[in-house]
């Protein structure tokens, strides 16, 4: 291989080099392998320089910085799984508290003989709405709190639900206080029944606004339903007499008892008793003489003694 080498002032002044193919392959490759080695060479000249200019100070506060992260970055970890942890035992409680409420619905719902239709707790709650794209929330919640979430609504509705359940069954209950039903005694037999009948004073027939209960004297008598004793004392024919108002225009009355238990003002329950069985005013033996009125007018006691499933 030639290499002609001329000098532009003296165009004449040629030189001829002869160069081997070796030579110069090495001489090229030289060339082409200059520029990264003096890049690379550069680069860690100036990583010399640089460590050399940092102070000893500042390589140390470094390295405990970076230490100090580690350590934040091991308690936010170690939280993250106490919360996790935490939201595991809410979940399950969560769950087992809605299957006792669902266990209790289904129980009172049963026991009350409420509609099962209306009040279904061995279905899901009935939810719905619009399908609206959240756009304002491109993140959406962890599936563990979307689970919380649901089912604390599932909650929320079983305890509506058992709300209204309550409301009805205290309305129910209430509407049965106040009911007129049922027998004035615990232990007894009807003597007589109301209406016409001969009368066992006068030996005619005479009208009777009540019906008697015979039994024996000292016995207990009991209210019929819920209210508040109008009168407690003697009347003329009824010998010693409760009469109680039950609201509605509802009023019943018992008579010729050996004592009164209750004074008038009294709110008396269903069932309570209120005297004890005797003979006093008009009468022949031990029983209760039984009178319903509404709105003023005697009716037959026997309607509503009947209500109760017996005479």
């Amino acid at each position: 291989m030639k290499i002609i080498i001329f000098d532009p002032e003296k165009p004449r002044a040629v030189r001829n080099l002869s160069v081997s193919r070796r030579t110069a392959s090495i001489a090229v490759g030289l060339l082409l392998l200059l520029p990264p080695m003096l890049v690379l060479g550069g680069f860690k000249l100036a990583r010399w320089v640089d460590a050399g200019m940092l102070p000893a100070g500042v390589l140390l506060a470094w390295e405990q910085r970076l230490e100090h992260q580690q350590q934040d970055l091991q308690q936010v970890q170690l939280n993250s799984r106490r919360e996790l942890e935490a939201l595991t035992v809410r979940m399950a409680r969560l769950q087992a508290r809605l299957i006792r409420l669902d266990a209790l619905g289904e129980r009172v719902t049963a026991v009350a003989k409420l509609d099962n239709k209306e009040f279904d707790f061995s279905q899901a709650p009935a939810i719905g709405g619009p399908d609206v794209e959240a756009g304002a929330e491109p993140y959406g919640a962890p599936d563990f709190i979307q689970v919380l979430d649901q089912l604390e609504q599932q909650i929320l509705d079983r305890e509506q639900q058992l709300d209204i359940m309550a409301g009805l069954l205290v309305n129910r209950q209430l509407q049965d206080e106040l009911s007129v039903a049922g027998r004035p005694i615990r232990k007894g037999w009807m003597s007589s029944k109301y209406g016409n009948r001969i009368d066992p004073f006068k030996g005619r027939r005479a009208w009777h606004n009540g019906v008697d209960f015979a039994g024996q004297l000292g016995s207990d008598v009991v209210a019929v339903a819920s209210g508040v004793v109008t009168w407690s004392d003697g009347r003329n024919g009824y010998g010693l007499m409760v009469e109680i108002s039950h609201g509605g225009g509802y009023v019943t009355r018992y008579a010729h008892n050996d004592k009164n238990r209750v004074a008038v003002g009294d709110v008396v329950k269903k069932g309570q008793v209120i005297a004890s069985m005797g003979s006093s005013g008009r009468s022949t033996g031990p029983h209760v003489h039984f009178e319903v009125y509404r709105n003023g007018k005697p009716e037959n006691p026997a309607t509503y003694i009947a209500r109760a499933g017996g005479l």
